[in-house]
Protein backbone atom coordinates (compact mmCIF):
# COMPACT_ATOMS: atom_id res chain seq x y z
CA UNK A 1 0.00 0.00 0.00
CA UNK A 2 3.36 1.98 1.12
CA UNK A 3 4.63 1.53 -2.25
CA UNK A 4 1.63 2.38 -4.20
CA UNK A 5 1.20 5.58 -2.68
CA UNK A 6 4.72 6.41 -3.24
CA UNK A 7 4.79 5.46 -7.17
CA UNK A 8 1.68 8.04 -7.11
CA UNK A 9 3.61 10.93 -5.48
CA UNK A 10 5.90 13.12 -7.38
CA UNK A 11 7.67 15.96 -5.16
CA UNK A 12 5.21 15.32 -2.81
CA UNK A 13 2.18 15.79 -5.50
CA UNK A 14 -0.46 12.77 -5.91
CA UNK A 15 -0.29 12.04 -9.99
CA UNK A 16 -3.77 11.64 -11.51
CA UNK A 17 -5.02 8.25 -12.20
CA UNK A 18 -5.35 6.42 -15.61
CA UNK A 19 -8.77 7.71 -16.37
CA UNK A 20 -7.74 11.25 -15.74
CA UNK A 21 -4.45 11.36 -18.10
CA UNK A 22 -6.54 9.58 -20.76
CA UNK A 23 -9.12 12.63 -20.58
CA UNK A 24 -5.92 15.46 -20.33
CA UNK A 25 -4.47 14.18 -23.39
CA UNK A 26 -7.84 13.82 -25.36
CA UNK A 27 -8.34 17.41 -24.57
CA UNK A 28 -4.38 18.75 -25.81
CA UNK A 29 -5.27 16.34 -28.69
CA UNK A 30 -8.38 18.23 -29.83
CA UNK A 31 -6.58 21.40 -28.84
CA UNK A 32 -3.60 20.45 -30.79
CA UNK A 33 -5.90 19.48 -33.96
CA UNK A 34 -7.82 23.01 -33.80
CA UNK A 35 -4.80 24.61 -34.37
CA UNK A 36 -2.55 22.20 -36.85
CA UNK A 37 -5.51 21.24 -39.15
CA UNK A 38 -5.97 24.44 -40.81
CA UNK A 39 -2.72 25.07 -41.56
CA UNK A 40 -2.15 21.86 -42.95
CA UNK A 41 -4.79 23.00 -44.91
CA UNK A 42 -3.93 25.56 -45.61
CA UNK A 43 -0.50 24.20 -47.22
CA UNK A 44 -2.28 21.47 -48.66
CA UNK A 45 -4.56 23.81 -50.41
CA UNK A 46 -1.62 25.84 -52.00
CA UNK A 47 -0.04 22.49 -53.55
CA UNK A 48 -3.29 20.72 -54.82
CA UNK A 49 -3.94 20.11 -57.95
CA UNK A 50 -6.61 22.09 -60.06
CA UNK A 51 -9.40 20.06 -60.32
CA UNK A 52 -9.07 18.64 -56.56
CA UNK A 53 -9.22 22.13 -55.72
CA UNK A 54 -12.14 22.69 -57.45
CA UNK A 55 -14.19 19.59 -56.67
CA UNK A 56 -13.51 19.80 -52.96
CA UNK A 57 -14.74 23.76 -52.94
CA UNK A 58 -11.50 25.46 -52.30
CA UNK A 59 -10.16 23.32 -49.07
CA UNK A 60 -8.16 20.73 -49.75
CA UNK A 61 -6.74 18.21 -46.50
CA UNK A 62 -5.22 15.59 -48.42
CA UNK A 63 -3.54 16.25 -52.11
CA UNK A 64 -3.45 13.64 -54.86
CA UNK A 65 -0.65 15.16 -55.96
CA UNK A 66 1.83 18.21 -55.59
CA UNK A 67 2.05 20.99 -57.88
CA UNK A 68 3.85 24.60 -57.45
CA UNK A 69 1.79 26.18 -60.14
CA UNK A 70 0.16 28.99 -57.29
CA UNK A 71 3.81 29.64 -56.18
CA UNK A 72 5.24 29.74 -59.77
CA UNK A 73 2.26 32.21 -60.88
CA UNK A 74 3.03 34.48 -57.68
CA UNK A 75 6.57 35.19 -58.66
CA UNK A 76 6.36 35.63 -62.13
CA UNK A 77 3.95 38.18 -61.96
CA UNK A 78 6.24 40.36 -59.62
CA UNK A 79 3.58 41.94 -57.27
CA UNK A 80 4.62 39.37 -54.82
CA UNK A 81 8.17 39.55 -55.30
CA UNK A 82 8.49 43.10 -55.12
CA UNK A 83 6.13 43.02 -51.78
CA UNK A 84 7.96 40.62 -50.09
CA UNK A 85 11.02 43.04 -50.17
CA UNK A 86 9.37 45.34 -48.85
CA UNK A 87 8.14 43.60 -46.24
CA UNK A 88 11.94 41.77 -45.38
CA UNK A 89 13.61 45.48 -45.56
CA UNK A 90 10.75 47.31 -43.57
CA UNK A 91 11.53 44.38 -40.80
CA UNK A 92 14.84 44.02 -41.00
CA UNK A 93 15.92 47.78 -40.75
CA UNK A 94 12.63 48.85 -38.44
CA UNK A 95 13.72 45.90 -35.89
CA UNK A 96 16.74 47.21 -35.67
CA UNK A 97 16.29 50.67 -35.84
CA UNK A 98 13.73 50.39 -32.58
CA UNK A 99 15.88 47.97 -30.89
CA UNK A 100 18.56 50.82 -31.12
CA UNK A 101 16.20 53.84 -30.11
CA UNK A 102 14.18 51.62 -27.09
CA UNK A 103 17.36 50.53 -25.50
CA UNK A 104 18.98 53.81 -25.36
CA UNK A 105 15.78 55.45 -23.92
CA UNK A 106 15.27 52.57 -21.33
CA UNK A 107 18.77 52.20 -20.14
CA UNK A 108 18.63 56.79 -19.99
CA UNK A 109 15.43 56.14 -17.74
CA UNK A 110 16.79 53.15 -15.52
CA UNK A 111 19.83 55.70 -14.58
CA UNK A 112 19.44 56.76 -10.85
CA UNK A 113 21.61 59.92 -11.52
CA UNK A 114 19.16 61.15 -14.72
CA UNK A 115 17.56 64.35 -13.59
CA UNK A 116 14.77 64.23 -16.68
CA UNK A 117 13.66 60.63 -15.83
CA UNK A 118 10.71 61.09 -14.49
CA UNK A 119 9.26 63.47 -16.25
CA UNK A 120 10.49 61.40 -19.77
CA UNK A 121 9.23 58.00 -18.08
CA UNK A 122 5.50 59.83 -17.65
CA UNK A 123 5.41 60.88 -21.00
CA UNK A 124 6.01 57.37 -21.82
CA UNK A 125 3.55 56.02 -19.61
CA UNK A 126 0.90 58.69 -21.19
CA UNK A 127 1.98 57.53 -24.83
CA UNK A 128 0.25 54.09 -24.08
CA UNK A 129 -2.60 54.59 -21.86
CA UNK A 130 -3.81 57.00 -24.70
CA UNK A 131 -3.22 56.69 -28.12
CA UNK A 132 -3.31 60.00 -30.53
CA UNK A 133 -5.93 58.94 -33.15
CA UNK A 134 -5.52 58.00 -36.81
CA UNK A 135 -6.04 62.01 -38.36
CA UNK A 136 -3.54 63.57 -35.52
CA UNK A 137 -0.76 61.02 -36.86
CA UNK A 138 -2.10 61.03 -40.68
CA UNK A 139 -1.14 64.88 -40.06
CA UNK A 140 2.05 64.37 -38.80
CA UNK A 141 3.17 62.01 -41.05
CA UNK A 142 2.32 64.29 -44.02
CA UNK A 143 3.96 67.14 -42.41
CA UNK A 144 7.13 65.04 -41.97
CA UNK A 145 7.11 63.94 -45.96
CA UNK A 146 6.67 60.67 -45.11
CA UNK A 147 3.83 59.57 -47.53
CA UNK A 148 4.52 57.94 -49.98
CA UNK A 149 7.35 56.59 -48.68
CA UNK A 150 8.83 53.33 -47.10
CA UNK A 151 10.21 55.27 -44.18
CA UNK A 152 6.10 55.72 -43.43
CA UNK A 153 6.17 52.36 -42.19
CA UNK A 154 8.90 52.17 -39.77
CA UNK A 155 9.27 55.89 -38.21
CA UNK A 156 5.63 56.28 -36.38
CA UNK A 157 5.72 52.88 -35.27
CA UNK A 158 9.69 53.26 -34.13
CA UNK A 159 9.18 53.38 -30.21
CA UNK A 160 6.98 51.45 -28.53
CA UNK A 161 6.33 52.15 -24.96
CA UNK A 162 5.80 48.88 -23.55
CA UNK A 163 8.48 47.84 -24.96
CA UNK A 164 11.04 50.73 -23.52
CA UNK A 165 8.80 50.14 -20.09
CA UNK A 166 9.84 45.87 -19.81
CA UNK A 167 13.84 46.89 -21.14
CA UNK A 168 13.75 49.32 -18.00
CA UNK A 169 12.25 47.19 -15.57
CA UNK A 170 15.25 44.34 -17.27
CA UNK A 171 18.19 47.35 -16.59
CA UNK A 172 17.30 48.48 -13.53
CA UNK A 173 17.54 44.92 -11.86
CA UNK A 174 20.88 44.53 -13.33
CA UNK A 175 23.49 44.74 -10.16
CA UNK A 176 25.32 48.08 -9.94
CA UNK A 177 28.64 46.28 -9.01
CA UNK A 178 29.16 45.74 -12.43
CA UNK A 179 28.16 49.26 -14.14
CA UNK A 180 30.21 50.32 -11.04
CA UNK A 181 33.61 48.16 -11.38
CA UNK A 182 33.20 49.65 -15.34
CA UNK A 183 33.39 53.09 -14.00
CA UNK A 184 36.19 52.81 -12.22
CA UNK A 185 38.17 51.21 -15.26
CA UNK A 186 37.55 54.39 -17.42
CA UNK A 187 34.62 53.48 -19.32
CA UNK A 188 31.66 55.92 -19.88
CA UNK A 189 28.54 56.02 -20.22
CA UNK A 190 28.13 54.31 -23.56
CA UNK A 191 31.08 52.37 -23.34
CA UNK A 192 29.61 50.59 -20.12
CA UNK A 193 25.97 50.33 -22.10
CA UNK A 194 27.74 48.88 -25.27
CA UNK A 195 29.98 46.30 -23.70
CA UNK A 196 28.46 45.66 -20.48
CA UNK A 197 24.76 46.35 -19.95
CA UNK A 198 24.13 44.82 -23.75
CA UNK A 199 25.99 41.26 -23.47
CA UNK A 200 23.80 40.77 -20.52
CA UNK A 201 20.42 41.45 -22.13
CA UNK A 202 20.60 38.79 -24.50
CA UNK A 203 17.43 37.31 -23.26
CA UNK A 204 15.30 40.42 -23.12
CA UNK A 205 16.60 41.87 -26.62
CA UNK A 206 15.64 38.65 -28.02
CA UNK A 207 12.07 39.14 -26.60
CA UNK A 208 11.93 42.59 -27.28
CA UNK A 209 13.03 42.34 -31.14
CA UNK A 210 10.52 39.71 -31.23
CA UNK A 211 7.68 41.67 -30.88
CA UNK A 212 8.90 44.06 -32.80
CA UNK A 213 9.89 42.10 -35.65
CA UNK A 214 6.40 40.47 -35.64
CA UNK A 215 4.73 44.09 -35.43
CA UNK A 216 6.45 45.23 -38.44
CA UNK A 217 6.21 41.84 -40.59
CA UNK A 218 2.52 42.21 -40.16
CA UNK A 219 1.62 45.52 -40.23
CA UNK A 220 -0.84 46.41 -43.05
CA UNK A 221 -2.76 49.58 -41.61
CA UNK A 222 -0.09 51.81 -41.56
CA UNK A 223 0.73 51.22 -45.54
CA UNK A 224 -3.39 51.72 -46.36
CA UNK A 225 -3.28 54.83 -45.08
CA UNK A 226 0.71 56.27 -46.52
CA UNK A 227 1.08 54.53 -49.37
CA UNK A 228 -0.54 55.17 -52.48
CA UNK A 229 2.17 53.72 -54.76
CA UNK A 230 1.61 50.13 -55.07
CA UNK A 231 4.57 49.23 -55.58
CA UNK A 232 5.43 49.99 -51.84
CA UNK A 233 3.26 48.11 -50.67
CA UNK A 234 4.19 45.16 -47.70
CA UNK A 235 3.37 41.25 -47.88
CA UNK A 236 0.54 41.93 -45.83
CA UNK A 237 -1.30 44.59 -47.48
CA UNK A 238 -0.93 42.72 -51.17
CA UNK A 239 -2.05 39.45 -48.63
CA UNK A 240 -5.47 41.61 -47.80
CA UNK A 241 -6.49 43.09 -50.61
CA UNK A 242 -5.98 40.06 -52.88
CA UNK A 243 -7.57 37.85 -50.52
CA UNK A 244 -10.83 39.90 -49.35
CA UNK A 245 -11.22 41.64 -52.00
CA UNK A 246 -10.93 38.36 -54.04
CA UNK A 247 -8.79 39.83 -56.76
CA UNK A 248 -6.88 37.16 -59.72
CA UNK A 249 -3.42 37.59 -59.02
CA UNK A 250 -0.88 35.79 -60.76
CA UNK A 251 0.90 35.38 -63.95
CA UNK A 252 -0.76 34.13 -67.32
CA UNK A 253 2.31 32.63 -68.81
CA UNK A 254 1.50 29.31 -67.28
CA UNK A 255 -1.59 29.05 -70.15
CA UNK A 256 -5.01 29.66 -69.00
CA UNK A 257 -5.36 25.52 -68.39
CA UNK A 258 -2.57 25.88 -65.83
CA UNK A 259 -3.78 29.23 -63.94
CA UNK A 260 -4.51 27.74 -60.55
CA UNK A 261 -7.56 28.78 -58.65
CA UNK A 262 -8.05 31.71 -56.91
CA UNK A 263 -8.04 29.49 -53.44
CA UNK A 264 -4.83 27.88 -54.31
CA UNK A 265 -3.18 31.40 -54.78
CA UNK A 266 -4.64 32.95 -51.65
CA UNK A 267 -3.55 30.17 -49.85
CA UNK A 268 0.33 30.14 -51.36
CA UNK A 269 0.21 34.10 -50.48
CA UNK A 270 -0.61 33.22 -46.93
CA UNK A 271 2.33 30.21 -47.02
CA UNK A 272 4.95 32.80 -48.17
CA UNK A 273 3.59 35.37 -45.67
CA UNK A 274 3.77 33.02 -42.81
CA UNK A 275 7.03 30.95 -43.17
CA UNK A 276 9.88 33.60 -42.84
CA UNK A 277 8.36 34.44 -38.95
CA UNK A 278 8.74 30.56 -38.46
CA UNK A 279 11.57 29.92 -40.16
CA UNK A 280 13.66 32.69 -38.10
CA UNK A 281 11.70 31.85 -34.74
CA UNK A 282 13.72 28.51 -33.81
CA UNK A 283 16.91 30.32 -34.31
CA UNK A 284 15.54 33.25 -31.56
CA UNK A 285 14.44 30.06 -29.39
CA UNK A 286 18.07 28.64 -28.96
CA UNK A 287 19.07 32.54 -28.42
CA UNK A 288 16.22 32.69 -25.57
CA UNK A 289 17.71 29.90 -23.58
CA UNK A 290 21.42 31.30 -23.77
CA UNK A 291 20.36 34.75 -22.85
CA UNK A 292 18.22 33.34 -19.46
CA UNK A 293 21.28 31.53 -18.84
CA UNK A 294 23.72 34.19 -19.20
CA UNK A 295 21.69 36.80 -17.38
CA UNK A 296 20.92 34.59 -14.63
CA UNK A 297 24.35 34.08 -13.40
CA UNK A 298 25.11 37.36 -12.02
CA UNK A 299 25.87 39.35 -7.89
Amino acid sequence: MTRTVQRRLVNGVPMPGWPMRIFKGLVLLVFCAAVIVPFVGVISTSVAPNKQINESGGLVLFPDSVNFNAYKSLFAGGVVTQALFVSVFVTVVGTLLSLTVSCLLAYALARPGFSAGRPILLVVLFSMLFSPGIIPTYLVVKGAGLLDSIWALIVPTMVSAFNVIVLRAFFMNLPNEITESARIDGAGELKTFAYIVMPLSKAVLSVIGLFYAVAYWNAFFSALLYLNDSKLWPLQLVLRTYVINDTQLGSAELGTELLPPQASIQMAILVISIVPILLVYPFLQRHFAKGVLTGAVKG
